[in-house]
């Protein structure tokens, strides 16, 4: 194996490992702060953080030595607690079994005010599909590292046969498609109880999804097709998945602006249609927005990186016909 295969073997093994951290790993954060949201309380603000596969609550409990440090955060009390005594649970934990706040619970309570849907609304589609498009990626770069063309067709070829049909029995088979498209459609109804329109918008959900399942099953076929037929083609092997942080970015606005342009009109108060911030500070009402990319960004760059001077190694090796 010659100084630059191993080179681009290393950079797609870092990129591949890169990959599957940023999966699970927090892409973007948002966080909302407010007078009554006091910051030795609420020291990130009201914060979530976006994953590929979902959002998820980016508070933590106050810390030691702030003022509410020793009150309960949150825990719902049932018949079983004790009622408090001042004397005798003088020195009782009163933390033990608490819970820090669930910030997208919050801000979903923030939001409705103004008319805005529940976060759980956004990229129906795209978040249960994730992991397999993350699959399609890896296959894509675990090909891309194969110096001889016999052996990317193989992994194209092995590597898609598995995704594709992980993805259909998990959606079809195992019904998680369906149980997806009821959740969507609780969730969205949370605020805003339309429930013919929520069944058009689940309709659409469910027939979209099945229409990018067998449309990435199409293009796998496509991708195995033109890497055998076209040598240059197995660039974008490449391409394709150094550029998540773009596709990310472009996905992420897209869904701000919808949030931001279909305030539904049951909202306790009344705002012209906005673009939420995607990058930096905004305002909104007595509320400061802040809005940034998190660690798992980071990996995603790394991947763009990576896979960029592999690209450019491997275009170099196949104008001096080094490759095949």
């Amino acid at each position: 194996m010659t100084k630059e295969n191993k080179l681009i073997g290393g950079l797609t093994l870092v990129s591949l490992i890169c990959l599957v951290v940023a999966y699970f790993a927090p892409i973007w954060w948002v966080s909302l702060t407010a007078p009554n949201y006091p910051a030795d309380a609420f020291p990130d603000g009201i914060r979530i953080h976006f994953h590929f596969d979902g959002v998820y609550n980016g508070c933590k409990a106050a810390g030691k030595g702030t003022r509410m440090a020793n009150e309960i955060i949150q825990k719902d009390l049932s018949h079983e607690d004790e009622r408090y005594n001042p004397i005798t649970d003088a020195n009782k934990d009163h933390n033990k079994g608490a819970e820090g706040l669930d910030c997208v619970h919050e801000m979903n309570t923030i939001n409705h005010y103004v008319g805005m849907f529940p976060i759980a609304s956004g990229a129906p589609v795209e978040k249960p599909l994730a992991k397999f498009f993350f699959g399609f990626f890896g296959v894509m770069l675990a090909a891309f590292a194969m110096t001889g063309k016999k052996a990317r067709i193989s992994v194209l070829t092995a590597g898609f046969t598995a995704v594709a049909g992980w993805m259909i029995v998990d959606q079809f088979v195992m019904g998680k498609l369906a149980s997806h498209v009821t959740y969507y459609m609780a969730e969205t109804a949370t605020f805003f109880n339309e429930p013919d329109k929520i069944k058009v918008w689940g309709d659409n959900v469910m027939s979209i999804s099945k229409i990018v399942i067998f449309g990435l099953i199409g293009v796998m076929v496509v991708v195995i097709a033109a890497t055998a037929m076209i040598r240059s083609f197995q660039l974008l092997l490449a391409l394709v998945p150094a550029l998540l942080p773009v596709f990310f970015v472009i996905t992420y606005a897209g869904w701000l602006w919808f949030f931001g342009h279909n305030l539904h009109p049951w909202g306790a108060f009344t705002v012209k249609p906005f673009m939420p911030t995607v990058f930096g500070e905004g305002k909104v009402a007595q509320f400061s927005t802040f809005s940034y990319p998190y660690w798992g960004y980071g990996l995603l760059m790394v991947i763009f990186v990576c896979m960029m001077l592999a690209l450019l190694i491997r275009r170099k090796q196949l104008r001096d016909g080094q490759a095949e």
